[in-house]
């Protein structure tokens, strides 16, 4: 749901492998450690009735369209995603969970001028995916026209990378979280200028009615949780690589040091990791 959701174009060969094999690995992780917190965006949603076709853009691995799976057992999901491999890992965990009958993927980017039939869906499930679009409002348009009347559309949206070490920490660089923080959000800002957007006053602007928004806070301790060691590993390891070349020496000395998953300052041997974060949720009405 990442902020790391979907919408990316990478190049191809052995790179965009290895890539895409990490992100689906932070994607699923993601999915485990925030479960919770998507079941209860799903059972707040403004529904009238059980929907039956349902679109994930941007679905990544499928977090957002097992979880809808999970609520909807009798629906059909159509997952759409820029990346083949993600594609290839959602089908098969849908063929492991025995829900293959109900998932359809489908590879495209979605900043075409024109997308693919997506069929009449009654809800559109968007986590993490809009803010990576050159153009939203292109896609909000595009949303609009493809859902049914009287459709949902669902905007989720993270508040940028989670946090997971205390401020205090690591003892001998404490806040070097918050820099690596600072850094990673100018240099998304220059590329991403929709991160952390409201798309509220964008959804109106499309032609849908703003039914509900919802903040989930999200504070889930990672004691006793791997997962979530494991998740902020991966996570601080996609964010080296954009600030590496801005953060202070003794900055990145301490950050390797916690990334180093043999060094007894790693970051899977603390106990005091948590993921906080909030995720904010638009749930907009096709009139």
């Amino acid at each position: 749901m990442t902020h790391a959701h979907a919408q990316h174009n990478h190049g191809d060969g052995h790179h965009h492998h290895d890539a895409d094999s990490a992100q689906a690995e932070i994607l699923e992780l993601d999915a485990e450690v925030l479960a919770e917190h998507t079941t209860e965006i799903i059972r707040w949603l403004p529904l009238h009735g059980d929907p039956h076709q349902l679109v994930d853009l941007g679905s990544g691995t499928g977090a957002g369209a097992f979880a809808l799976l999970d609520q909807f057992p009798e629906a059909h999901v159509t997952a759409v995603d820029t990346s083949p491999g993600h594609l290839r890992r959602l089908n098969e965990n849908a063929c492991a969970r025995g829900v293959d009958g109900h998932v359809r993927t489908v590879l495209a980017n979605l900043d075409d001028a024109t997308w693919p039939d997506l069929g009449t869906p009654d809800l559109v499930w968007a986590s993490g995916s809009l803010h990576h679009m050159a153009d939203p409002g292109h896609a909000l348009r595009s949303v609009h026209d493809l859902l049914a009347p009287g459709g949902l559309f669902v905007v989720i949206e993270m508040a940028g990378l989670p946090r997971f070490l205390p401020r205090t920490a690591p003892a001998d660089r404490p806040g070097l979280e918050d820099r690596v923080h600072a850094v990673s959000n100018r240099l998304h800002g220059q590329h991403l200028p929709h991160r952390g957007a409201d798309w509220g006053p964008m959804l109106t602007a499309a032609g849908f009615a703003v039914e509900g928004e919802l903040i989930v806070d999200v504070d889930v301790r990672g004691a006793g949780n791997a997962a979530i060691g494991q998740y902020a590993l991966g996570a601080l390891q996609r964010v080296r690589g954009s600030v590496a070349a801005e953060l202070d020496t003794e900055d990145l000395v301490a950050l390797d040091r916690l990334l180093d998953a043999d060094s007894p300052h790693s970051l899977l041997r603390r106990d005091d990791l948590v993921v906080r974060t909030k995720r904010s949720v638009w749930a907009a009405r096709r009139a």
